[in-house]
This record gives C-alpha cells, structure tokens and sequence, in this order.
C-alpha cells in the first residue's frame, strides 16, 4: 500500500485544491505502480503545520517574504563562488560556513 506524506503551511491551500493535490499524488502512484489495481490502495495524508513551526535557513518562515529573502541569500552565496566545485569538500573550500546566524546579525 502506497503511502504518501505531504506537509504544508496551514492555510496556503483551500480544501479543493487539497483535494486535487490528493487525486494528482494518486495519479502519479498509479502511473509508477503501473497497474490501476493499485488506485484503492494509495493513501494521501495531507498535513497542515503551524506558521511558527516552519523555519528557511535557520529563520523564521515570514511567507513571500521568507522566500524572498532565502532566493537573495542563496543568488550572493552563488555569485560569491569562485570556479566550479563539484564535491562537498570542494564547495566547504570555497564557501566555509559563516557561523551562526550570520544572516540576521544575531550571535
């Protein structure tokens, strides 16, 4: 029996769209299962966690803002590389770890 875990902000998507998130999932079981037999045995558990407990980079999730702000950290950290590094070493080389919370001045 196919089991598939979602978890989302609460209160992001409306009740219908839940449910079509629910049918599409099913769909793409079915599809890699194979067999349609399998359609009334796949389960979707669509949970709704709490705002606060969300966290992007080690801050608070804020929405849109939050993204916003993870797409801009992540953009300056990629420009700030120099070469191609293809292995975690190479990439712990060129961009070391900066500490904690450097992000919002916080020590």
């Amino acid at each position: 029996m196919p089991f598939v875990n979602v978890k989302l902000v609460e209160g992001v998507f409306t009740e219908e769209q839940k449910h079509a998130l629910a049918a599409d999932l099913t769909d793409v079981m079915v599809k890699h299962e194979g067999s349609e037999a399998f359609r009334d045995v796949v389960w979707v558990l669509i949970e709704e966690l709490h705002p606060d407990g969300w966290h992007i980079g080690g801050e608070p999730f804020r929405g849109p803002k939050s993204l916003m702000q993870a797409l801009a950290h992540a953009k300056a950290t990629y420009e700030s590389i120099e070469g191609n590094p293809t292995t975690r070493q190479e990439f712990s080389a060129v961009a070391p770890p900066a500490g904690p919370s450097t992000r919002t001045g916080r020590a």
